[in-house]
């Protein structure tokens, strides 16, 4: 389904976006990753299949998105994979903190919605996130900012349907990424741990599950103002 197709995945250089570029690259897609540190994109190329290709992008920078996207032919697929945000209670988050999570994970989707060159046929999608379902007191910002980005991508699917392009979102719970290492060793195994015993499935997710739910979405011809929910049945408890 993805043999020969441009798929573009921001945030590909780790965690969810490094698996959905795998995914997608070995179902024969030309695969371009993209993200603002250059020695990360070196280092994930190391990891991913040859003829996977990298630039540096940094979504937050209006001009530079739409630089990029001017600058390079209209992709089959674009993916935004999500970026960490602060997590804190709003009146513990420093209000500067706060500020830069949402210039981070909602503006830099909507500049790139605002941007990005899709074929006719083709989709964007967005990672949110749980807490847009289920808020949670020490990841209030999260929530408002995962809901947003859903916000963003159902109303984006409206005005981009008429030019064939279709808009969805996936939505996961805590993922074995590498986000987790500022934990250390010992907080990464409990963090885990206590997830696992609390979700239905008995354990977190994998990046690659989320990978393929990502490509579920992006491929789907009817799938569009969509948020996938792959939770491990977060939402639920």
């Amino acid at each position: 389904m993805l043999t020969n197709q441009r798929v573009l995945v921001i945030g590909g250089s780790s965690g969810i976006g490094e698996a959905t570029a795998l995914r997608a690259a070995s179902q024969g897609a030309r695969v371009t990753i993209a993200s603002r540190t250059t020695d990360r994109l070196e280092s994930a190329l190391t990891r991913l299949p040859e003829g996977v290709s990298a630039r540096s992008l940094d979504v937050c920078i209006d001009p530079d998105v739409e630089h990029f996207f001017t600058t390079h032919e209209p992709w089959h697929h674009v993916i935004l994979a999500g970026s960490s945000t602060q997590v804190g209670s709003i009146k513990s988050l420093p209000l500067e903190q706060a500020q830069a999570g949402m210039q981070n994970k909602f503006w830099g989707a909507y500049h790139v919605g605002r941007h990005a060159r899709i074929v006719k046929g083709g989709s964007l999608t967005f990672v949110s996130g749980v807490y847009a379902q289920r808020p949670n007191v020490n990841a209030v910002l999260q929530g408002a900012i995962n809901a947003a980005v859903e916000g963003l991508m159902r109303g984006l699917a409206l005005e981009l349907g008429p030019s064939g392009v279709r808009v969805n979102a996936v939505s996961p719970s805590t993922t074995a990424t590498p986000l987790w290492d500022r934990l250390g060793a010992a907080g990464r195994e409990q963090k885990f741990s206590d997830m696992a015993r609390r979700l239905p499935v008995g354990r977190v997710a994998l990046p690659d599950d989320i990978a393929q739910a990502i490509l579920f979405a992006a491929t789907n011809g009817f799938a569009t103002g969509s948020t996938v929910l792959v939770d491990g049945g977060d939402a639920l408890v």
